[in-house]
């Protein structure tokens, strides 16, 4: 799903456009018991409760897809009787109102998340009847294409609001405030079927984690039995990893800086596109070689790709680029350099001796303090 479809879902959790038929939910403690469960039509929530929900039916579509959105497709074993795919679509169809699918999918959860403390599972159906939209993007309301029903969870942490004083209006005083049991965000969550193109697809299902580089692995396979695919900061190690082995003695800063640099203007290039920017085994072959590294050195690549990566694996380049820094580290010091302007840093040999130069423009500030950059002394503001 891309940006636009996400947020054409979550533009549905409003008291105007709210479609959602039924809310469902189970209270687990930190010993996987059930604690307390409900089943009802959201229409009937005070309307403080209902955005206190739709709070968190955004955060669970909230995100940069390709990190924390992710889309996923069901494995083949889940379409078999009693899969994954097969069991979400009984209990889409059902609208909720099957209490023995519930505790089902209740007992699925629990065997599978890994969270120990206490913590709730929400699950809505939703219908949304998807308008027609004309060739310039206009949406026409009395043309509809379809009706989407989907599924959305949300599994939030429950935590103790802190002990304290608290002000009571009735006396006008403040007393002692008991602890409550809040719902937090989110901290993982899915929407099924999918929404691409602007229509159903029981393909596939977007799951969000709110850790972008650690997702619940038993979770996704036992309740949504899908490929799990890198998680952000995998990605980002394993193409390190890949590009150390790839490079070996000859992974010098200028090769790095460079790679850097076609990085990040791949991303530039495709800013306008809605799809991320993905990067597969051959695409990455052509940056490394465009970046310098030498064809004796890339025999191997496709092995250290499939080792590292995976075979048919395609990186997002907004997972792997250092879009907002350049970063140069010894033992001692550290450089942070503006991503945009690499030029300023150069290695050159001294001596005998590998030194790091730093181009000093017309500004030079010392710890705050502003010096002169030809002379070094310290100029005063006058």
């Amino acid at each position: 799903m891309i940006k636009k479809e996400i947020n054409e879902i979550k533009s549905q959790y409003t008291l105007e456009e709210c479609g959602i038929l039924r809310l469902c939910g189970c209270y687990v403690n930190g010993d996987k018991e059930k604690v307390a469960r409900f089943n009802q039509t959201f229409l009937n929530l005070p309307e403080e409760e209902k955005h206190k929900y739709f709070d968190i039916f955004r955060k669970t579509l909230s995100g940069t897809p390709g990190k924390n959105l992710l889309d996923m497709r069901f494995t083949m074993d889940s379409y078999a009787d009693g899969g994954a795919r097969t069991f979400l679509y009984q209990l889409r169809d059902s609208e909720l109102k099957d209490d023995a699918l519930l505790e089902k999918f209740y007992d699925k959860v629990i065997e599978s998340y890994s969270h120990p403390g206490n913590y709730l599972i929400l699950l809505i159906n939703q219908v949304y009847d998807v308008p027609g939209r004309t060739s310039d993007g206009i949406d026409m309301e009395d043309a509809s294409d379809e009706v989407y029903s989907y599924l959305l969870c949300s599994i939030c942490h429950v935590s103790l609001s802190k002990p304290g004083l608290g002000y009571f209006e009735e006396d006008h005083a403040f007393h002692d405030q008991q602890q409550n049991h809040m719902v937090d965000l989110p901290d993982i969550g899915f929407l099924f079927p999918a929404f691409n193109n602007r229509s159903e697809d029981g393909e596939g299902v977007l799951y969000y984690s709110k850790d972008a580089n650690a997702f619940e692995q038993l979770f996704l396979a036992q309740v949504l039995n899908c490929e799990v695919p890198l998680s952000a900061g995998s990605q980002k190690e394993n193409f390190q990893v890949l590009v150390e082995e790839t490079l070996g003695e000859e992974c010098n800063y200028e090769t790095i800086k460079n790679i850097h640099e076609n990085l990040n203007e791949m991303i530039q290039e495709q800013k306008g596109n809605p799809e991320p920017v993905t990067i597969d085994k051959t695409e990455m072959r052509d940056l490394l070689e465009k970046s310098g590294v030498k064809e004796e050195r890339l025999q191997d690549f496709e092995e250290h790709f499939e080792q590292a990566i995976g075979e048919n694996t395609r990186l997002m380049a907004a997972n792997i680029a250092e879009t907002r820094k350049f970063e140069v580290k010894t033992p001692d010091v550290v450089v942070k350099v503006n991503p945009e302007r690499t030029d300023l840093v150069e290695t050159m040999e001294i001596e005998g001796k590998q030194y790091l130069v730093i181009q000093i423009d017309e500004h030079l500030e010392v710890n705050g303090i502003s010096v002169n950059p030809e002379t070094g002394e310290v100029q005063y503001n006058e």
